[in-house]
């Protein structure tokens, strides 16, 4: 009798259960909902708006001090002075533009990603986006999908709905007929069909996180420090700014400006005073860090785009840089997404007639299973390609399969009488010790994928499933072991990252594929069902293994758990629903792109051609951005501590501010503004490390500290009896602040390369020009025409870069020794750890 098509299942046995018919809603009646409103419209969970983009860059706390201080000048002139606002405006239009790019890459992919729910339309089934629900739509579901709206069960084939990432509760809950289903929880077994009874903003998961389940966002080091440094720069800004202005205005520190220029300038102490209190307040601000830290990000997101890899929440690009453990699925993850069922071994524990036949049986289970996994799928193809098909037995029960059972069956009724078989874990459904789980465990050190076909002794439905069981033959199937995936481990392991295999296979089996792709470690594969349950023994157990089996979904969180219990930073790669839960425990989730639809919503990254092998460059993408922003900290604080420095100093002193507005715009340009865009964006390796924020202040507070003193100590010395200082004791200070500043720069951008050299050499030039030219002494109020001073500048300079390059030298000194000295500590522990267990 031939088999019934369903749209969404496939060929189906007559008999076999299935959903009955449901004509579902009409388009007419569909139509109507979207007219009144009652669409699932919540918001696609992918990139910011334009108009989010644009608010983003232009109304920041930083620009929002950038234009008080550019109003003031633009009142009291002159023009050159307000330069350093067309350098903020140029800044945030490229950073708008990145952004842009990157919104677009985001979104290109996530509609790739995007889950396309099945619903029933005048009779058919249909994928639809999921904003394209509507209310009474009636939904199909089947493993690994996630539950989009709030609904009522209508029919459940065995369903089975995990809502631990709503409520909690680790065990699936059985769903019958008139229960309801909540948005945000996902299917472990079975399958289904409801009826929605809330969408949108009304459903239950977008009431906690606009799509989903409890999405917490991943922890950002550089952007947290960075926002904290931030604050420290504001609160210092008010004391200082007031300082300066009251010794400026009432110490004798105001100065008497030239005779007004055509572009309108207002002469007079407190037009003296306000531009003193400007050039030092906007030489504070870090104006470009929180640009360039967006744009690092952004370009990432473009970089990683072209690999196919879809970064769900940008600082999961910091976060992976940052993993020190990658726990990772076996299947689909380093083996091929399909396997090959590769031989049927018969073990002769049947009647023998036609209804006990394996490849009859095997034939029969994979038309009456409601949702084909990757073996299942692997056994219908094999018994397509063999020419075995379903026979025509009415099916009593299901039993969907579950990854915490570790078994699927059915109850078939047969010309010879009511038969219940199982397929599953041969090490989980007959005695460990008898003669099918030893020749199992033999085929599984093979790298083979082994189950068990059995008689079970109840019927699949149960409560007392499967009951005793008869074992009838094993199936074999192959998997296939990525190419890339012996090179991507290397690649790890190299970068001082430990690699976990954890699996619901067999130990063996999970054993093999680690040894094929040279795993350390891989060659003593431990049963996660031996391993303890106390936490800080379990997590010193995972934390020495490399490969554990018989892993269930419950198990897998724990593992990961522990792990970061023990201060490990911990990478989570799956495709399946038996991967959420450990997915969403981990720092940074990483998802299959053909993978349940559950596994990608929990992830922060989604690599979506299904390659491992893109994992190291997310890896080397993050330590580029950690890299390189931490070099750009450095020099902008530098920047904010010398200004800080000259400030307070100059204040204290009652003598006028020895710079203009347009003094510092030049200084910042060439010394940090310009490096630091191609620093941002510059290739670098070096690992990551947590400390931010102290590393960053360890190097710019003293080097700060002394170009500050440095630029004081020559304006004392060239300002000598004078009140008024002159352009060119002016000079004498931007020539000492370039100087070491510039030093600052070319220790900062180590390790050297030719184009690194040139850029702070054309830097050196650019600042060379406005020095010597006509035009730039005009400009920027510049006067070299008196030596004494360039020689009085040069000199302090000089002694300000060798105490720079000490201090550095000690502070490496001093790091690498805490390194190497935390190292040895954490191996005396590692030692004493494996002691003691070996011991127990």
């Amino acid at each position: 009798m031939p088999a019934v098509a369903d749209p969404a299942r496939g060929p189906r046995v007559p008999g076999s259960i299935g959903p009955p018919p449901e004509p579902g809603l009409s388009e007419a009646e569909v139509a109507d909902r979207v007219a009144s409103g009652r669409t699932n419209d919540v918001p696609v969970r992918a990139s910011r708006s334009v108009g989010q983009i644009v608010r983003g860059n232009v109304f920041t706390r930083i620009n929002a001090m950038i234009a008080v201080l550019f109003t003031i000048i633009a009142v009291i002139g002159p023009v050159q002075d307000g330069l350093f606002a067309m350098v903020v405006l140029f800044n945030t239009l490229i950073g708008i533009v990145q952004e842009l790019r990157a919104k677009r890459t985001l979104d290109e992919l996530a509609i790739v990603n995007a889950a396309r729910p099945r619903v029933v339309r005048a009779g058919a089934t249909v994928e639809v986006a999921t904003q394209d629900i509507v209310l009474d739509e009636v939904l199909d579901v089947g493993v690994g999908d996630q539950v989009v709206v709030d609904g009522v069960v209508t029919w459940s084939g065995g369903l089975e709905i995990d809502e631990s990432l709503l409520t909690g509760e680790a065990d699936p809950v059985v769903k019958e007929p008139g229960e309801t289903v909540m948005s945000g929880s996902f299917v472990v077994a079975g399958t289904g069909r409801f009826r929605a009874t809330k969408v949108g903003r009304h459903a239950y998961a977008a009431r906690l996180a606009e799509e989903a389940s409890r999405f917490s966002l991943v922890r950002s080091e550089l952007r947290s420090g960075i926002d904290r440094m931030l604050r420290w720069i504001t609160y210092a800004m008010f004391p200082i700014g007031a300082l300066l202005l009251y010794s400026q205005l009432f110490m004798g520190g105001h100065v008497s400006m030239e005779a007004p220029s055509a572009g309108g300038q207002v002469s007079g102490p407190l037009a003296d005073a306000l531009r003193g209190m400007v050039a030092a307040l906007v030489s504070m601000i870090p104006e470009g860090l929180v640009l360039l830290t967006s744009i690092a990000f952004a370009v990432g997101v473009v970089r990683l785009g072209r690999h196919r890899c879809l970064v769900q929440e940008l600082p999961a690009i910091e976060g992976l840089a940052r993993v020190d453990v990658v726990c990772t699925d076996k299947t689909g993850t380093l083996t091929e997404v399909g396997m090959k069922l590769a031989e049927i071994r018969d073990l002769g524990g049947h009647e023998g007639g036609p209804a006990d036949e394996p490849s009859t049986v095997l034939a029969a289970l994979a038309a009456a299973d409601p949702d084909h996994n990757a073996s299942m799928a692997a056994i219908a193809q094999g018994s397509a390609v063999s020419g075995h098909r379903a026979p025509d037995w009415s099916v009593t029960a299901v039993a969907p399969f579950s990854s915490a059972r570790k078994w699927s069956g059915a109850s078939v009724r047969t010309p010879e009488g009511e038969r219940h078989w199982v397929l599953g874990a041969t090490d989980v459904l007959a005695d460990p010790g008898g003669p099918a789980a030893r020749e199992a465990a033999r085929l599984g050190v093979q790298g083979l994928r082994v189950l068990l076909l059995a008689r079970a002794g109840v019927p699949v439905d149960d409560d007392e499933a499967p009951g005793p069981v008869r074992p009838v033959a094993l199936v074999v199937l192959d998997q296939k072991v990525r190419r890339d995936a012996s090179p991507t481990l290397d690649y790890f392991s190299q970068q001082g990252v430990d690699v976990k295999i954890v699996s619901g296979d067999h130990a063996a089996s999970v054993g093999a594929v680690g040894r094929e792709v040279e795993l350390a470690g891989a060659e003593d594969p431990v049963d996660a069902r031996e391993l303890p349950e106390a936490p800080d023994e379990l997590a010193r157990r995972v934390e020495r293994g490399s490969a554990f089996g018989r892993v269930t979904p419950e198990r897998k969180r724990e593992m990961v758990a522990g792990l970061r219990g023990r201060g490990r930073t911990v990478a989570m790669t799956g495709d399946g629903v038996n991967d959420v839960l450990a997915l969403k425990e981990s720092d940074i989730g990483v998802a299959m792109g053909s993978g349940s639809p559950a596994s990608r919503s929990v992830s922060q990254l989604v690599l979506l051609d299904d390659r491992f092998a893109v994992l190291p460059r997310v890896v080397a993408e993050g330590r580029r951005v950690i890299g390189n922003i931490e070099r750009v900290a450095s020099l902008f604080l530098t920047k904010t501590v010398y200004t800080m420095v000259l400030a307070t100093v100059v204040g204290l002193l009652a003598v006028s501010y020895p710079l203009f507005p347009r003094h510092a715009t030049l200084i910042n340009a060439v010394t940090f503004g310009i490096p630091s865009f191609f620093l941002a964006l510059a290739p670098n390796t070096d690992p990551a490390r947590p400390g931010f924020v102290t590393r960053t202040l360890r190097l710019a507070i003293p080097s700060g500290a002394i170009a500050g003193l440095a630029a004081v100590t020559t304006y004392l010395l060239v300002l000598g009896q004078q009140a008024v200082p002159t352009d060119s004791d002016r000079t004498a200070v931007v020539i000492t602040l370039c100087a070491t500043t510039l030093w600052v720069l070319l220790l900062v951008a180590k390790p050297y390369v030719w184009w690194k050299v040139l850029l702070v050499g054309s830097m050196a030039g650019l600042l060379t020009l406005a020095l010597v030219t006509p035009l730039g002494q005009w400009f920027f109020a510049l006067d070299v025409s008196r030596p004494a001073e360039v020689l009085t500048a040069l000199p302090v300079a000089g002694v300000a870069i060798i105490a720079i390059t000490v201090v550095r030298v000690v502070d490496d000194r001093m790091s690498a020794r805490a390194a190497s000295r935390h190292e040895g500590q954490d191996q005396e522990s590692g030692q004493e750890a494996e002691a003691i267990s070996a011991r127990v």
